[in-house]
């Protein structure tokens, strides 16, 4: 193996594996580090994503939505199947398998477009040069003229409720519960905490979500987060907020969690399961020398500019190790981004348009400016909402559940943001987000056919209602 290398790229998660494909695309001598061990103790790519993030959590919620629906909700529709009943072991292993067709078809991708790939431990050292241990215990000194360092992110530890692998979990144990907890608590009440909360919820545990925050889902447009949290405590999760967890201690099979509620009352509840989904913060344990020249920011993360360059020389960063939500595909277009700098392009991200999704059920969905953050900007907006139960799609879909919400610039009528709780909201918000790319308006969206009966007939209705030309609905009063 060659020890000199036009790119090096450091983990092989979203970011990671697709800036090291795309670098060898444009003809750039790559190799690929990954540190990521399986079960069986083999190395393999994907990162967080594909082993215990984003690709397994959503075939657990999907399993589960099948469930639910199978067992409460088929017989509106005149069927009927007696008895349903899940198998928990069957369902891990149906994810587990998915997991290693999506590793597997990374290691092809590698070879396809040319990327060495290695297992290891790497640590970034001066000028450029990476020591990396592999798995089976050598050293050796590798060198490039550029270094991409993707190593993502995990899950952040509380002292006060430590993971042990049994009674408490971190949301990657989580993934491999094969029993289903009577009760079930989930401390955060955030993106991680709401999906997995919200498998076992169907699944049959009573669930109870303790999140410190006095508001639900702060980060999201609040009338989005309000409808949202209705919903999912008509769907049977005890969502508690205000709540600081201050101690744990496990009896026997049990966890006592210990909190003070919003009015300072202590309050301890008795669960089967406890899962800690408080955050997540970069991965750069052991990652870099003192000499490597690259500066951490006061969160931890590594320091970069809006081109994903770090205070290193040809060092660059990209993904949830950088500044900006820690988001699969932000992270995957950074890393696009770099390899095409790199090769001599101008390459550059809009980062005001990245859509961020929950995948519950319903879905919700948001790209672009909430209406908080507009009026703490102090700009004039106008706002369309159109509700699913006005969906003659929706309706017949029996899931009526939610809203669509646009907001466009008063003056202008540029689309500003995109906000949804609902069925196939991922898929829906990116229609917006297009939209928002080519700089649309919401009377182009007004002005576009949509297919009927369709989903995404709400999108159109709430561009309407913008202007106050709604038609399946009445028109609120435009903002001024």
């Amino acid at each position: 193996m060659s020890n000199s290398y036009d790119v090096i790229v450091i983990g092989a998660g979203p970011a990671g594996y697709v800036a090291a494909i795309r670098a060898a695309q444009l003809g750039l001598k790559t190799i690929c580090i990954e540190k990521w061990r399986n079960a069986e103790g083999e190395g393999v790519n994907g990162g967080t994503c594909l082993n215990v993030g984003c690709i397994p959590s959503k075939s657990l919620l999907d399993s589960s939505y099948k469930y639910y629906e199978a067992k409460n909700q088929l017989g509106v529709h005149g069927i009927s199947v007696g008895d349903v009943s899940i198998d928990l072991t069957a369902m891990v292993d149906r994810k587990n398998k998915i997991i290693n067709q999506l590793t597997d078809g990374i290691a092809g991708l590698f070879k396809s477009n040319g990327v060495v790939s290695l297992f290891g431990n790497a640590k970034l050292l001066s000028g450029r040069q990476i020591e990396c241990v592999t798995h089976d215990g050598k050293t050796q000194i590798l060198t490039a003229d550029n270094i991409i360092i993707a190593t993502g992110s995990k899950p952040i530890d509380i002292p006060v409720a430590r993971v042990n692998g049994a009674t408490i979990v971190d949301s990657s144990g989580a993934l491999e519960i094969t029993e289903t907890p009577n009760r079930l608590g989930v401390i955060g009440a955030g993106v991680i905490g709401l999906e997995l909360g919200s498998v076992w919820n169907r699944i049959g545990s009573k669930v109870v979500l303790i999140e410190a925050m006095d508001d639900f889902l702060s980060i999201i447009d609040q009338q989005i987060a309000k409808e949202t949290r209705k919903i999912f405590t008509k769907q049977g999760m005890d969502i508690r907020l205000g709540s600081r967890v201050t101690g744990t201690k496990v009896k026997g099979k049990e966890v006592i969690v210990t909190y003070k509620d919003s009015a300072g009352k202590e309050t301890k509840e008795v669960f089967d399961k406890l899962i800690v989904c408080v955050g997540r913060t970069p991965y750069t344990e052991g990652l870099l020398s003192p000499d490597s020249g690259v500066n951490l920011d006061e969160r931890g993360r590594i320091f970069v500019n809006e081109q994903c360059e770090t205070t290193a020389s040809g060092v660059w960063a990209v993904g949830d190790v950088v500044r900006g939500p820690m988001l699969a595909h932000k992270g995957s277009e950074e890393g696009v981004m770099v390899a095409e700098r790199i090769a001599g392009q101008k390459t550059q991200i809009n980062y005001d348009i990245i859509p961020n999704v929950i995948y519950t059920h319903p879905e919700v969905a948001a790209v672009g400016k909430t209406e908080e953050q507009l009026k703490q900007a102090g700009e004039s907006y106008n706002v369309g909402v159109f509700p699913f139960a006005a969906s003659g799609r929706a309706m017949a879909a029996n899931d009526t559940d939610g809203m669509v919400k646009i907001i466009a610039d008063a003056k202008t009528d540029r689309i500003l943001g995109c906000h949804i709780v609902g069925p196939s909201a991922a898929d829906l918000v990116q229609q917006i987000a297009i939209a928002m790319e080519f700089g649309s308006n919401a009377e182009d969206i007004a002005m576009t056919v949509f297919s009927h009966p369709t989903l995404s007939e709400t999108v159109h209705e709430a561009a309407l209602a913008v202007n106050g030309h709604a038609i399946h609905m009445p028109n609120r009063k435009k903002r001024g």
